[in-house]
């Protein structure tokens, strides 16, 4: 549905440390630093950048947003929360079972800069 994802953020070089971690937890490689702001994953499903806003002003943090990254398991949904919070990132809400979908398993966190997130697997 989507070709690519955006966030802000005033560091690339960590970034770069966060998200290899937490997309490595799911499977993911390494990002490129694509230039010295900004930091790139990509797969066949789309991409990610993170780095410095285009405009030149400071990254600020989107209230409500959330970005879902898929996790194959209930073990990749601990794996990338515990990445997250090993890497500068907070907790919004520990794996565990969702209720609004029977066998959704979930995890919020959000990274060094504030942009939240949520990781997801769904087994039945």
């Amino acid at each position: 549905m989507f070709t690519n994802v955006v966030l802000g953020s005033n560091d690339a070089k960590r970034s770069k440390q966060f998200y290899d971690a937490v997309l490595g937890a799911l499977g993911h490689g390494e990002g490129q630093m694509f230039d010295p702001d900004h930091v790139l994953y990509m797969t066949e499903g789309g991409m990610l950048i993170a780095g410095k806003p285009r405009n030149g002003e400071p990254m600020t943090i989107s209230n409500g947003l959330t970005i879902g990254l898929r996790a194959s398991s209930k073990e990749a949904v601990g794996a990338a929360h515990a990445a997250a919070l090993a890497n500068g990132g907070t907790c919004e809400g520990p794996p565990g079972p969702r209720e609004f979908a029977r066998g959704a398993e979930g995890a919020y966190f959000r990274d060094p800069d504030g942009n939240k997130f949520s990781v997801y697997c769904f087994t039945g």
